[in-house]
């Protein structure tokens, strides 16, 4: 049976039987709480795989409104520090005023789902209040079910919804595109772009021009930032004055993953870290709210650490990230961090939470700090890696499984290789490999 990537041409037949397929399998959505997602057919496969997510994610289909995440100051000040704050007049310009008075909406959400702006057709937003399609709400896979903008970002690749599929039933009057955003430097992903509304906003074109629309903003992001690095090499005192404005062209990471010594990216500026600051950072990136200096050291030293040390460490750790940006020097009293700082840590426990297991695994290089003993950094890595593997496990496609046992933490992974074997047809050329893998790990075990 054909099963399309993309809904059919808008008003066509095969259209019509789409929407009227999808309305059948909201009548079996317990098949999905049953684990029976075969009772539920007709569906193209990425909109069944996200109704099984949804439900997995326990979604709510009869709530007719989406969570408010953020609003107010809040929302205001997390929008003027992100980064994509700075390509929203390209947004504007490309997508936006053309939409005014053409019955569709354009949304820009950030890496987790939670709408940021929301502009374009008068009539079309009031419309949409009503189920909270509004800026500051939540519209990620684990609060509203399928949507292109939560599906988009789950998959991370551009989604088309029309209609019924969507998995929240006050969705169904409407039908949406979405392209994931990316940094243009690191390829992660930044946010999304969406336009909804009724079928139009399906169609091919709509596709299309959205994402021209964000290929063009991508550039633009790129652009800013060279122009601003050339104007602090002039001149490092800009770099300063563009902090102080509130400009933001990066969000500032933290690489733990798969490596003995952190990276440091502030503003756009790297650094490799020693071993201790790399967990200090470590913790402390996992803890916003801040640790006593009883606390960090309770998670930072193995046996009873001294808080004399400690301070030492801050010491040279405050001078290291001064160099880099002075606003971002940690804080005491508690000990935090003054700026958000985003571990490849916290990404795949945020992807796994909205259940993204995908590009939680692409994230994922390894365990966090591999050869670290601090007690802190030990208990977040097994918290890492034991939630994801749980979730592929439990959801995770062949591929997927596949690719995690290359990973060191699935070396000697007896069960997880068993469980590729049960997904496996029966004469499937894969099966050799993972026997032979198997044998090994027999073979090494016994050595």
């Amino acid at each position: 049976m054909r099963n399309p990537v993309h809904p059919p041409v808008p008003g066509s037949e095969a259209a019509e039987l789409l929407q009227k397929r999808a309305l059948t399998g909201h009548e079996r959505l317990d098949s999905l709480r049953l684990g029976k997602p075969e009772d539920i057919v007709g569906l193209r496969r990425l909109v069944r795989e996200s109704w099984q997510r949804s439900a997995t994610l326990q979604a709510n289909p009869d709530v007719a409104e989406a969570p408010l995440a953020m609003d107010g100051d809040e929302l205001e000040e997390y929008r003027r520090q992100h980064p994509l704050a700075t390509i929203m007049p390209v947004i504007k310009k490309l997508l936006v005023q053309p939409s005014h008075d053409s019955g569709l909406l354009v949304a820009v959400g950030d890496d987790v789902g939670r709408l940021l702006w929301v502009d374009g057709d008068p009539a079309m937003q009031r419309r949409a209040e009503s189920m909270m399609f509004v800026a500051g709400a939540d519209w990620s896979e684990a609060s509203v079910g399928t949507s292109a903008p939560g599906t988009a970002l789950a998959l991370d690749r551009s989604i088309q919804i029309s209609g019924a599929e969507h998995f929240k039933r006050s969705v169904h009057p409407w039908s949406c595109t979405a392209v994931p955003f990316h940094d243009p430097d690191s390829g992660a992903v930044l946010g999304v772009v969406d336009i909804t509304g009724t079928e139009t906003a399906v169609a091919a074109h709509t596709l299309s021009l959205v994402e021209a629309t964000v290929a063009a903003a991508q550039a633009q992001l790129r652009i800013e930032r060279l122009t601003l690095a050339a104007a602090v090499k002039d001149k490092p005192r800009r770099r300063s004055a563009a902090a102080a404005s509130g400009r933001t062209l990066y969000r500032n990471s933290l690489q733990l993953l798969g490596r003995d010594q952190a990276l440091l990216s502030i503003n756009g500026r790297t650094v490799s870290l020693s071993a201790r600051h790399s967990e200090i950072l470590a913790i402390l990136s996992h803890h916003p709210a801040g640790l006593s200096a009883e606390d960090l050291c309770t998670q930072l030293y193995p046996g009873d650490g001294s808080a004399v040390t400690l301070r030492a460490e801050m010491v040279r750790l405050r001078k290291v990230i001064q160099e880099l940006s002075p606003e971002a020097v940690p804080g005491s009293r508690p000990y935090r961090l003054p700026v958000e700082l985003l571990p490849d840590s916290g990404q795949v426990l945020s992807c796994l939470q909205r259940g993204a297991h995908r590009i939680a695994l692409e994230i994922y290089k390894g365990g966090l700090l591999p050869r670290s003993e601090a007690p802190g950094v030990v208990q977040l890595r097994e918290r890492v890696s034991h939630l994801l593997r749980e979730a592929l496990l439990s959801d995770g496609s062949v591929d997927s499984l596949l690719k995690y046992a290359e990973l060191p933490d699935a070396k000697y992974d007896v069960d997880l290789r068993l469980a590729v074997l049960k997904l496996l047809p029966p004469r499937s050329p894969k099966r050799a490999a993972v026997v032979a893998d198997l044998e090994r790990i027999e073979t090494e075990l016994k050595a």
